[in-house]
């Protein structure tokens, strides 16, 4: 795909990420915890990699072994290759309960030779609705790419390959939820949901290609780690206190918003590869826009 952005800024956001990855990434067994799908998830390679798998009885998935409170998390990850219609490959972050806090990346499959859809979403107090979703400006399913969620008391920031795609700003003060005060865990997984996930579920999954692969490695977290229910303080809990600098090493996260330079890469992706935006859809809100979209 030709890049309207210019193509050092990429290549640049690309090295800096996977320098990154190359001395944060580790044994998978210590951070993580493959949950379901009966063995159809394993640890390859001592802990190295991580797939997933998907057939007709069952998808697969796993969880970090921590909770966290704000963070900043990045993985890398390899697609479901060729026809992938009706898949859903899955990085995020949510919380427990009935009001649960949700920070999503949702791949939505699709025919061979058609692009996956980037679906995100950031659901505070179990309400989501807050939809955003992407073509990507490479072909997820021939190499890894690097995938980050930064989350502090500021914002929400989503990055692919170091470029921002997706910013959600803590407007609290406005009567606006923000995912303040509910510790996360980080999770992925690879299950069917063919019903909505390729054209709105036109497009059924193909059981005869399965099973269905995505691969995961190299998870790096720079995260406050909590109890849940609290029952020691949190690990950044100096963090709180007054005239802490911020800016040393491995803590920028906490105070980290988007620079000037950082706004005109969302942007190009924004004007580039948007193909949905829940503050754009008019015919959905026909009362009136969400505030947040407003204030933005």
């Amino acid at each position: 795909m030709l890049l309207p952005y210019p193509t050092s800024v990429v290549m640049v956001a690309l090295f800096s990420m996977t320098m990154m990855m190359m001395l944060c990434g580790g044994d998978l067994h210590k951070k993580i915890d493959i949950t379901w799908g009966n063995g159809r998830a394993q640890m390859l390679n001592n802990g190295q990699l991580l797939t997933v798998s998907l057939d007709a009885a069952s998808g697969s998935g796993f969880q970090s072994k921590d909770h966290y409170l704000f963070g900043h998390f990045q993985i890398q990850l390899k697609l479901v290759p060729g026809n992938s219609a009706g898949t859903v490959t899955s990085f995020y972050l949510q919380s427990e309960g009935s009001t649960w806090d949700e920070i999503d990346f949702e791949f939505l499959g699709n025919l061979s030779g058609n692009p996956y859809i980037l679906h995100t979403n950031v659901i505070t107090q179990g309400k989501g609705g807050r939809e955003q979703q992407f073509y990507l400006w490479f072909d997820p399913t021939s190499d890894f790419h690097t995938y980050s969620i930064l989350w502090n008391p500021l914002c929400v920031i989503l990055y692919v390959d170091g470029i921002p795609i997706r910013e959600f700003k803590n407007y609290e003060s406005r009567n606006i939820s923000f995912p303040m005060k509910k510790p996360m865990r980080m999770y992925g997984s690879l299950w069917d949901a063919e019903d909505w996930a390729t054209k709105g579920g036109v497009i059924k999954t193909n059981w005869s290609a399965a099973p269905f692969i995505a691969y995961f490695k190299n998870f790096f977290v720079n995260a406050c780690v909590e109890s849940t229910p609290p029952s020691i303080k949190s690990s950044c809990t100096h963090l709180n206190k007054k005239n802490n600098n911020h800016n040393s090493v491995g803590e920028k996260w906490i105070t980290q918003e988007l620079k000037p330079s950082e706004v005109d890469k969302l942007n190009w992706v924004h004007k580039n590869f948007m193909v949905y935006n829940y503050c754009s859809d008019l015919k959905r809100f026909p009362q009136g826009l969400p505030l947040e979209c407003k204030i933005n």
